[in-house]
């Protein structure tokens, strides 16, 4: 099953990404209608609610005044607390039903406005957000929801900000232009990301980068490393001391072929072989590669680690399993944090790399054809550590 988180602030047109997913063919779970459901009458959250903040709230016909509610927490945070205490566990709950529920070839998409701002994007395989500016959405909501000027903007300032979604935003559906234009996005998302990567997840297929050398920078990197690095933490739990954001694309301003390579730390490498282990990294959508169980040691010893590949078409993931303190735990960050604080070298590397990949027409020569430089680099390496008294952070 491919899990996809879906949100968007007030006004970003979600809801109409969702209808369009659910004709594609993706199976819908709507936090909003779930949130209505577990307050019907007859629900133990009902029964709660009316406690709490009083039996007037709820009609002659034993329905919940909604409006009267929304007016008594809007604005009030331990009133919203009080609320959240009341329905969360009965949505989360009745949530989680849903996804058991569903097939394992289904595609589900979380239709959940308040994912941001709950901190949930590790939950999934994919967040989408659907943007638009605050100018745009408020315009909507004045002129498609009738909605008051000074209300429209207070729940808009109530709502996460763009710069927090984008953070946590796998994917980012522009609606500042036509309905149209949005459509063709989504069909896009459909049919070139979230079909082939529920293949590659439910068949075990690590996706593979395109053959072409090509090197780029892009700024988005260091937040798509964070976010893969959560959503795997959170799988691994207590069976992974720390994941982090390794390699080229760890390093701001450094020319990198567009992969993520990711560090999984274990208390002991055997760990990474139980099957709970590849049960958890399978699920999150990564893939075990046999056989990749060393790397190159500088010293002609051998670096001993676990390699895994991500299902995901549209981002190119390694993940290294690596023992915490071992040598080849050690050099992927101490490097790293070189060629973050040196900028002479970081000039060096991406000079080499850009001639490399120009003598090249594919990938597979590329890692050798770099090693005459690592291992001219490896003394100046462990000197700058010495030097600095480096750590890993």
């Amino acid at each position: 099953m491919l899990r996809i988180g879906l949100t968007g602030g007030i006004g970003s047109g979600k809801s109409t990404v969702s209808a369009r997913l659910a004709e594609l063919g993706a199976e819908i779970i709507d936090a909003d209608v779930i949130a209505r459901e577990v307050v019907q009458p007859g629900e133990p959250a009902l029964a709660a609610i009316a406690e709490h903040f009083g039996s007037e709230l709820v009609s002659e016909d034993g329905g919940l005044r909604r409006a009267e509610l929304g007016r008594r927490v809007f604005g009030d945070p331990a009133a919203l607390r009080a609320l959240e205490a009341i329905t969360h566990p009965a949505i989360w709950a009745r949530t989680a039903q849903r996804f058991a529920a569903m097939s394992a070839e289904a595609i589900v998409v979380h239709d959940m406005p308040l994912l941001v701002e709950k901190a949930m994007s590790s939950e999934y395989h994919l967040t989408v957000v659907v943007g638009a500016s605050e100018r745009t959405r408020r315009a909507r909501l004045i002129s498609l929801r009738g909605m008051d000027p000074a209300d429209a903007a207070a729940r808009i300032q109530a709502q996460a900000d763009d710069a927090a979604r984008r953070a946590a935003a796998d994917v980012w559906l522009d609606n500042e232009g036509t309905p149209d234009e949005l459509m063709a996005q989504v069909d896009r998302l459909w049919q070139e990301r979230l079909v082939p990567f529920e293949r590659n997840l439910r068949l075990g297929i690590r996706q593979r980068r395109p053959n072409e050398v090509t090197l780029v920078l892009n700024p988005a990197w260091e937040s798509t490393g964070a976010r893969l690095a959560a959503r795997i933490s959170a799988a691994l739990g207590p069976r992974a001391i720390r994941v982090d954001h390794i390699g080229s694309t760890a390093v701001p301003d450094l020319l990198a072929k567009e992969v993520i390579d990711l560090q999984v730390g274990v208390r002991h490498l055997g760990n990474a072989d139980d099957p709970d282990f590849r049960l958890a990294m399978g699920q999150a959508g990564y893939v075990l590669m046999e056989g990749t169980l060393a790397d190159r040691a500088k010293d002609g010893s051998v670096w001993a680690k676990r390699f895994y590949g991500g299902c995901d078409p549209g981002q190119i993931v390694h993940v290294h399993v690596r023992e915490v303190g071992s040598p080849g735990w050690l050099w992927a960050l101490r490097f790293r944090d070189w060629l973050r604080a040196d900028d002479e070298a970081r000039a060096e590397y991406a000079a080499m790399k850009t001639m490399v990949a120009q003598q090249l027409s594919g990938w597979d020569d590329y890692p050798e054809r770099k090693e005459p430089w690592f291992d001219g680099i490896h003394e100046r390496v462990l000197e700058w550590a010495g030097r600095t008294g480096w750590q890993p952070q």
